[in-house]
């Protein structure tokens, strides 16, 4: 291996149920900028949008409603694609120069700070030191989430967390699922439908007829029991709740865990 190369692994590229890991040139890596969420932005800025599961480069077309904006996007010589995004998945464009941010970030920040620290500083106090208080979960936790609604139950998605907002709640963000404009999914989530991801366990050669397992199914794992095992390093796996059997390959299933009190249980046996 050459001594350019470093091994990442992707936030938000996924091979299966799996995040995409690889060797990539160090002149291709750089440090992630710091968020600016309270940025606005005007027509013709250059920014980079959070889109199809990356930042990438546009110009600001239009200012919407409702903190949105139109971004156009140029293709390899092809006509300009336009979309609507939000104003959480924008940043101003900047590029990474010797060692530093060009335009520098600091700059940019430092005035908006200081016009805004008289009336945001007994605000923020209150406002943020009650929420770390009570919060479970801190921002960009990566995490599982389940819900109670109907044809979900039984199910945990990937997620990460966007911000604590307070009554037991989080904004979270789910990287495999996607909303009509093919960004990633957001929503509320209360705390008690949220879990860490469970720790990797050592791959098992084969599972047991019978063993409680989670399976890699519509972009989430859901738990079921292993009822068939089949030639080719296939199972089939019954969920109760849904009364269905399907088929899956061992790389598509897990050990199941439970999250309990803080701690992770292991089932420890077949299912009842």
């Amino acid at each position: 291996m050459q001594k350019n190369m470093v091994f990442v692994e992707y936030q938000a590229v996924y091979e299966g149920p799996k995040r995409v890991k690889g060797y990539v040139d160090l002149s291709h890596v750089r440090p992630s900028p710091s968020p600016e969420l309270s940025r606005c932005f005007k027509a013709g800025d250059s920014v980079d949008a959070y889109w199809e599961n990356g930042w990438r480069k546009g110009v600001v077309r239009d200012i919407l409603e409702n903190s949105k904006y139109v971004v156009g996007f140029h293709g390899n010589g092809a006509k300009e694609e336009e979309t609507e995004i939000e104003q959480c998945n924008l940043r101003l464009h900047r590029e990474w120069d010797d060692g530093c941010w060009v335009p520098p970030l600091i700059k940019l920040t430092e005035s908006s700070k200081e016009k805004d620290d008289k009336s945001r500083k007994v605000k923020v106090k209150i406002v943020f030191g009650k929420r770390q208080a009570n919060a479970k979960f801190q921002k960009d936790d990566e995490v599982e989430v389940t819900s109670d609604g109907e044809g979900f139950n039984g199910s945990w998605f990937s997620a990460v967390v966007v911000e604590y907002i307070g009554n037991d709640k989080y904004l979270v963000e789910y990287p495999t699922l996607k909303t009509e404009d093919g960004m990633p999914l957001r929503e509320e989530a209360k705390a008690h439908h949220i879990r860490p991801c469970p720790p990797e366990l050592s791959c098992a050669a084969s599972f047991r007829l019978h063993e409680v397992v989670d399976a890699w199914y519509n972009d989430g794992w859901w738990v079921g029991v292993i009822s068939r095992v089949l030639t080719g390093s296939k199972y089939a796996v019954y969920f109760s709740l849904t009364n269905e059997e399907l088929e899956f390959d061992h790389s598509n299933l897990r050990h199941h865990q439970d999250w309990h009190n803080g701690k992770w249980i292991i089932a420890s046996g077949d299912a009842s």
